[in-house]
C-alpha cells in the first residue's frame, strides 16, 4: 500500500488534489481517510459552546483514532470511520466503511502536525494557495455546506483559522515532498504527482514479483 498524505490551508484546494488523482488513476485503486472525519465529538457541550471550540488546533482531532485506522488498513484490514455532522458540531451514530486498497490518501490540513503520521505517509504533499483566495473559498463554503453567518465565519477566520494555520499548518510545509502552488488548478504538479505514485507503484510491484519469484 502506497499512502500517501495531502496536507495544506483550510480551502486551499486539498479535495480537488485528492479528485485529480483519483481521475489521473482510472486503474488503480483508491481509499481515502479524510482528517475531518476524525475531528472529536462535541455532543457533550451547548451548541454556543461548540461553536467556540478551537477546531484548527491539533488537540480538535482524534489523532489516535486516525492512526490506527491506517496501520489497521496497511495490515489489510477495512476500518469504521466516523461520519462528523459540521453543522451541529457531533459525530453521527454510524459510520462508513473504508476498505485496503493499493493506494490510501489521508488528507487533511493538521495530518503532518503528529509525527507519528507523517511516518506513515510514502509521500507528503502540501496544497499552497494564497491566503486571501483560501478566505474566500472558506466563507463560500461554510455559509454555503455548512450554514455559517459570514460573521462567524470571519471572526473564526482572525481569531482562530488564521493564528493556528501560521502556527500549526504553514511550518509543516518544510516536511513535504511536492508543494503544490494553487491547488488543483496545477495540472503541471498534479502530472508530477501523479507519476510519483506511479512509480512508487512500479516500484513496489517489482519488489513484490522479485520476492515471489525467489
Amino acid at each position: 500500500m502506497i499512502v500517501i498524505g495531502i496536507a495544506g490551508g483550510t480551502a486551499s484546494g486539498k479535495t480537488t488534489v485528492v479528485r485529480s488523482i483519483y481521475d489521473r488513476l482510472p486503474g488503480e485503486h483508491v481509499s481515502l481517510l479524510p482528517q475531518d472525519s476524525y475531528y472529536k465529538d462535541m455532543s457533550h457541550l451547548p451548541m454556543a459552546d461548540r461553536l467556540q471550540v478551537n477546531y484548527d488546533h491539533p488537540d480538535a482531532i482524534e489523532f489516535d483514532l486516525l492512526l490506527q485506522h491506517i496501520r489497521m488498513l496497511k495490515t489489510g484490514l477495512s476500518v469504521e470511520v466516523p461520519i462528523y455532522d459540521y453543522v451541529t458540531c457531533t459525530r453521527n451514530t454510524g459510520a462508513h466503511t473504508v476498505k485496503p486498497q493499493e493506494i490510501l490518501i489521508v488528507e487533511g490540513i493538521m495530518i503532518m502536525t503528529d509525527v507519528r503520521l507523517r511516518q506513515q505517509m510514502d509521500i507528503k504533499i502540501f496544497v499552497d494557495t494564497d491566503a486571501d483566495d483560501r478566505l474566500i473559498r472558506r466563507i463560500r463554503r461554510d455559509v454555503g455546506e455548512r450554514g455559517r453567518a459570514v460573521d462567524s465565519v470571519l471572526e473564526a477566520y482572525e481569531t482562530r483559522v488564521k493564528p493556528m494555520h501560521n502556527l500549526f499548518i504553514e511550518p509543516t510545509k518544510r516536511y513535504a515532498d511536492l508543494i503544490i502552488p494553487q491547488g488543483g488548478s496545477n495540472h503541471v504538479a498534479i502530472d508530477v504527482l501523479t507519476s510519483m505514485i506511479h512509480a512508487k507503484l512500479h516500484t513496489r510491484t517489482s519488489v513484490y514479483s522479485a520476492s515471489a519469484s525467489a
